[in-house]
């Protein structure tokens, strides 16, 4: 699913964990009215799991008698919301729409949350930015690069500013120098705080990198 912002829907339903669209709650009561009992049935939201830089969500019907004592309800518009209780805090101020792509069928929810991309990875207190990057490179950015045939490479860390080459697929694509600097620069970024600047030094025409270069 697709993550965003929406401040404007926040102000109009604050205190909300997950606030849900007139739009989508009347898509999702039409879906919910053709179940079983569906007055007895909650839309339960969850968040399973991180895929890159965003949460993967499951959304199903579940009996409102069901729901854990930890578990955040709210009722909108006729239709009973619950967000599992492990998943409160990570989707707090997020809302539930219709794709804005005319066309595209689903829900889609924008979460002002990010995971962090470095939790679960074995940093210890001394792990200097170079190998921050590193990791993140290897256990999140390039798996997302590989479904394109590319990948991105630590070339050095110079104070505060990072070096990257792009390879493989994103090496030569048009592309590429703005996947760095509008994704792979940003989620570094976000990510380590030591690191404030990333510069792509990629010879994108010749294939050579120009940071070894006299």
């Amino acid at each position: 699913m697709t993550v965003d912002t929406d401040e404007t829907l926040l102000e109009d339903r604050p205190g909300l964990v997950l606030a849900v669209t007139p739009e989508a709650i009347e898509r999702i009561i039409e879906i919910r009215d053709g179940e079983e009992d569906p007055g007895s049935l909650a839309l339960r939201v969850e968040i399973i799991g991180v895929a890159g830089t965003e949460f993967s969500y499951d959304l199903s019907f579940a009996p409102i008698a069901e729901m854990d004592e930890f578990d955040d309800l709210s009722v909108q518009d006729g239709l009973t919301i619950v967000v599992a209780g492990e998943s409160i805090d990570r989707m707090r101020g997020a809302t539930l729409d219709l794709p804005s792509t005319p066309g595209q069928g689903g829900l889609i929810i924008r979460n002002p949350n990010r995971p962090d991309p470095l939790a679960g990875l074995d940093l210890s207190v001394t792990s200097d930015a170079a190998e921050k990057v590193s990791l993140l490179l290897e256990h999140v950015i390039n798996p997302q690069l590989a479904a394109h045939g590319g990948f991105a490479s630590l070339v050095g860390v110079d104070g505060a500013t990072a070096y990257l080459t792009m390879g493989g697929g994103c090496q030569g694509c048009a592309a590429s120098a703005q996947t760095l600097q509008m994704g792979i620069r940003q989620q570094i970024l976000d990510a380590i705080v030591e690191i404030t600047e990333v510069v792509d030094v990629t010879d994108h025409a010749a294939g050579d990198n120009p940071f070894y270069t006299d």
